[in-house]
């Protein structure tokens, strides 16, 4: 397969993904995204952003700092987050499409490992157009943790979701085209945000909590599939992304899922890579498209 950067029709579709996301759940900037080698422009350390200034709520005294360990790659993993945050990644001004995407990476809710499922995806997508903001969420099934998938990590999202929104005039953005990517734990986390979600506390004296919480697309990658998951016909529009030799919970059930979406009405696509397994992520030493040649 040709690198999907350089063909005309792809280039074209990641140039103008308004229109695609709007419609198509990130399809035309995920089929780049994870059909091409990493070609990213080098940027600058981004800017950091507490999802709750004042501490969020459930952290009250945890206080202690993230710790970052390295795999002999060289790739980072976080673990002990307890104060959530979103790094921002922005497209240049001469190229934005006004669309944003949350970048939730995975870690089985004990870590996270942000280069792969996080940095990587975020540098591309704003490469590419399109504001990208990675979570550093709450970590449920960390040693010791007294937090929950659907208490604390799930109203990190909502709350990221809320945030980047508040903030659209700020850094160019359409509110309307703010949708969220998730990997594996994240995917988990990104589909329960796309299905549970409200219009804000329009009396709330936060500002950030009087935004919507509801995602306008949902790209999930190799996702842990949340347990009784039913779509609803006004679900945001779904990407579908695994690989065939992935567990059975996911290879079979992702594409249950899809045939769900699809039985009450709500738009999604489903990909499914023959011989690929869980986690490859976005990493420079996947060579050539995730799919063999």
């Amino acid at each position: 397969m040709a690198d999907a950067l350089e063909r005309p029709d792809v280039a074209r579709r990641a140039a103008a993904p308004r229109h695609a996301l709007a419609h198509g759940a990130l399809i035309a900037a995920a089929l780049v995204l994870f059909s091409a080698p990493l070609k990213v422009a080098i940027a600058d350390a981004p800017q950091t952003i507490a999802l709750w200034p004042n501490g969020a709520p459930g952290s009250a005294l945890r206080n202690s700092a993230e710790t970052v360990r390295l795999t002999e790659q060289g790739e980072h993993i976080v673990s002990n987050v307890h104060a959530p945050s979103i790094g921002v990644y922005l497209p240049r001004r001469d190229n934005t499409t006004g669309a944003a995407v949350i970048v939730i990476p995975g870690g089985g809710h004990a870590e996270l490992w942000m280069d792969h499922e996080g940095v990587n995806v975020a540098k591309f997508l704003a490469d590419h157009g399109v504001a990208a903001y990675v979570l550093k969420y709450r970590l449920a099934r960390a040693p010791g943790s007294t937090y929950s998938v659907e208490g604390e990590s799930l109203a990190d999202v909502q709350r990221a979701i809320r945030l980047v929104r508040s903030r659209a005039a700020q850094w160019n953005l359409d509110p309307d085209l703010i949708g969220v990517i998730g990997f594996s734990a994240g995917g988990e986390l990104a589909a329960l945000a796309g299905s549970r979600y409200d219009e804000g506390a329009q009396n709330s004296a936060d500002p950030v909590e009087r935004m919507s919480s509801k995602p306008r697309f949902q790209a999930l990658v190799y996702p842990a599939i949340p347990h009784g998951l039913k779509p609803a016909p006004d679900a945001p529009p779904a990407f579908l992304l695994c690989g065939s030799d992935d567990q059975p919970a996911i290879s079979l059930g992702l594409a249950e899922l899809y045939l769900e979406f699809r039985r009450v009405g709500a738009q999604a696509e489903l990909h499914i890579y023959q011989g690929v397994g869980h986690g490859f992520g976005l990493r420079p030493g996947n060579s050539g498209p995730v799919i063999p040649s």
